[in-house]
């Protein structure tokens, strides 16, 4: 056997064509959620959709309620660094935010939507660019949310404190 007769292996390397950060609002009492993608995760998006979501889904709404995870661009000092502080001012006043535990992330009801994203309209598929994304996104939630897909969430408080007890702080008097 000669050494030229050996097969040539070939190497499939995953070659990545880009990476963006979408961002997933659910109101689970009613089954509504939207999704947004951007180049990248940045406190400007994230007060521009708290905007959006305040202004134009919400406008007569007292308190917009979120609850999200410990991410830095995941709070008011967002909104001042994007906008007057009038009108940063103006929409922290509707806003309630609760963040989820550093390291209890799952409980984030958003989590289950956006696996149902995946699962739905993103696996294996590469999409072009975020205007062809946000197309996509908005067909699928637009989808899910006229068949009314809500999230019967049945972890109550009482089974979180018991559960999670260790990823809380022990405070000592």
């Amino acid at each position: 056997m000669s050494k030229n007769s050996h097969k040539q292996k070939v190497d499939y390397e995953y070659e990545r064509k880009g990476s963006c950060s979408i961002f997933m609002f659910t109101e689970t009492p009613v089954g509504r959620r939207y999704a947004a993608a951007f180049p990248q995760r940045t406190g400007k998006d994230w007060a521009t959709l708290i905007k959006w979501l305040s202004d134009e889904k919400y406008p007569k709404a007292k308190k917009v309620v979120l609850v999200t995870d410990n991410l830095n661009t995941h709070g008011i000092h967002s909104l001042y660094k994007v906008f007057q502080p009038d009108e940063a001012f103006r929409l922290a006043q509707r806003l309630e935010i609760h963040y989820t535990p550093k390291h209890g992330s799952w409980l984030n009801i958003a989590e289950i939507e956006l696996s149902a994203l995946t699962v739905q309209c993103l696996l294996g598929r590469r999409i072009p660019s975020i205007d062809k994304l946000n197309g996509e996104l908005s067909a699928w939630y637009n989808s899910r949310n006229m068949s009314q897909k809500g999230v019967d969430w049945q972890f109550t408080a009482a089974d979180a404190r018991i559960k999670l007890k260790h990823v809380y702080p022990v405070v000592v008097f």
